[in-house]
């Protein structure tokens, strides 16, 4: 397993936003993962004040001014607290473009925001402009939904046997080493309803659920051995239903503290997956989502 080289982690100022560079500290100082902090003062803003009030004005140096001063003293007080060094980075311009750019630059294995924030980061996380993040990444993204107080105990990592299955257990074991994973899948009864419209018995449709329920946890089992993971340190799930409900009840009934979704899935219909199951587990769960990207370290 390679461990993580480089996190990023982008702040608005905000709290969630905070709590998410936070969560990055922490992970910094259990990874020894280089960390930068990044503040981006979004270019529409600047342009507004250039229009109302002239380029020469001072509103817009004093503006960068205090976004610099303010990501220092949040850098500080985190290097301090979490025991780990940062580099920050000031950028200005349309702000999901300085992300990325950012991430590109530092080379980043994890892009760290909080799930609610101020002004753009606000849509940014439960939003479109998300969907677009997402689509456009390349990098796996850490979505921080809650206030964090330890490292990651209990990971629950959604799997559907796609090609992209192996490497969400692999980010999980990256951004969570020392956490014990609950592999979760979710199946449904093959043309269940098309076969109780056609008169279907009852029994006869329990065998096939019955076979469906077997074939999702051997093929489980598979991946789990391919993936390294030892007996005893990782648990089972295999459950029938919608995947997104799934994920989020199972989330919560067995105190997972972060999800991992693999950005693909089965369907070849990208912008479909992300819409029903990543935004879903972003909206109604309460856990950090981590979501993974199918990148070659």
């Amino acid at each position: 397993m390679t461990p993580l080289r480089s996190i990023l982690a982008v702040t608005d100022f905000s709290m969630p936003a905070r709590h998410a560079a936070d969560r990055a500290a922490r992970l910094a100082h259990e990874t020894g993962a280089p960390l930068t902090l990044m503040h981006a003062v979004c270019g529409r803003t600047l342009d507004a004040l250039r229009q109302w009030l002239g380029a020469s004005h001072t509103a817009e140096k004093q503006l960068l001014k205090d976004a610099a001063e303010r990501l220092q003293t949040l850098a500080d007080e985190l290097a301090t607290a979490r025991r780990v060094a940062m580099q920050t980075q000031l950028t200005t311009g349309a702000v999901l473009d300085q992300i990325s750019h950012q991430a590109g630059a530092v080379n980043a294995d994890l892009v760290v925001l909080g799930a609610r924030g101020a002004g753009f980061l606000r849509r940014l996380a439960l939003g479109t402009t998300s969907e677009r993040l997402l689509r456009r990444s390349t990098r796996p993204l850490l979505v921080v939904k809650q206030t964090p107080h330890e490292p990651y105990r209990r990971v629950l990592v959604a799997v559907d046997f796609s090609p992209w299955s192996a490497h969400a257990i692999e980010t999980a074991r990256r951004v969570a080493p020392h956490a014990r994973l609950l592999l979760l899948t979710a199946f449904e009864v093959p043309f269940e309803g098309k076969l109780q419209f056609a008169g279907v018995d009852t029994l006869t449709i329990e065998h096939y659920r019955r076979q469906a329920h077997a074939s999702a946890r051997q093929q489980l089992d598979t991946l789990a051995h391919q993936a390294g993971l030892k007996p005893g340190h990782w648990d089972a799930c295999v459950i029938e239903g919608e995947a997104w409900q799934r994920i989020v009840e199972q989330e919560q009934a067995h105190d997972c503290d972060l999800v991992v979704l693999g950005k693909h899935g089965q369907s070849a219909a990208e912008e479909l997956f992300l819409g029903s199951v990543t935004k879903s587990v972003l909206a109604e769960g309460s856990s950090d989502v981590l979501v993974s990207m199918a990148r070659a370290a």
